[in-house]
């Protein structure tokens, strides 16, 4: 039986100048950045140097930590994996796209609340895990918290306040609520 061969997708053109840099254009936070950007530059980088968006951080640099987890099309992603160019025609989000006219989006609320954080190195990264979670199951059991958020280390809070943050914040964010 023969097996059909599904067509190539287009492929977005990348624009490569003469200095060997690649013009990317994302959406951070809602906002559209146009850049040019060198191949080898990482998104956590790009979003920290060129952007100036600091609440992204740089934990281990080798994807162990998850402090620089970001949302990619609404899926977290660590941003110390993914090159700058990857993120070519892409939805990000980072932590200070959650807040909107002043207001903390009510995950932030929650970790506010619930005690969620300590120190506060890892909360953005744990906040973006979580928050992806939150978007697809508004009311996760303690199990699927804690797998959501698994990616992320925290050395200051024991975890248990970040569960109890989130599933809280799943209760603000159920239809009717907050």
């Amino acid at each position: 039986m023969a097996t059909k061969r599904k067509k190539a997708s287009p492929k977005r053109k990348r624009i490569r100048t003469e200095n060997g840099t690649h013009t990317i254009t994302a959406t951070v936070n809602g906002r559209t950045f146009t850049r040019a950007v060198e191949p080898r530059v990482l998104l956590v980088d790009f979003i920290r140097d060129e952007l100036r968006l600091t609440g992204t951080h740089i934990g281990c640099d080798t994807s162990h930590c998850g402090a620089c987890t970001i949302l990619v099309d609404g899926h977290s992603v660590k941003s110390c994996t993914m090159l700058a160019v990857q993120a070519d025609g892409r939805k990000i989000t980072t932590i200070e796209g959650l807040s909107e006219h002043g207001r903390l989006h009510p995950i932030q609320e929650a970790f506010k609340a619930h005690h969620g954080l300590q120190c506060g190195f890892c909360t953005p990264g744990v906040v973006l895990a979580a928050l992806e979670l939150l978007q697809v199951e508004n009311a996760p059991s303690e199990d699927r918290i804690r797998t959501a958020i698994s990616g992320n280390i925290c050395r200051c809070t024991g975890y248990s306040s970040i569960v109890d943050s989130v599933a809280a914040a799943g209760e603000m964010m159920r239809p009717g609520k907050g």
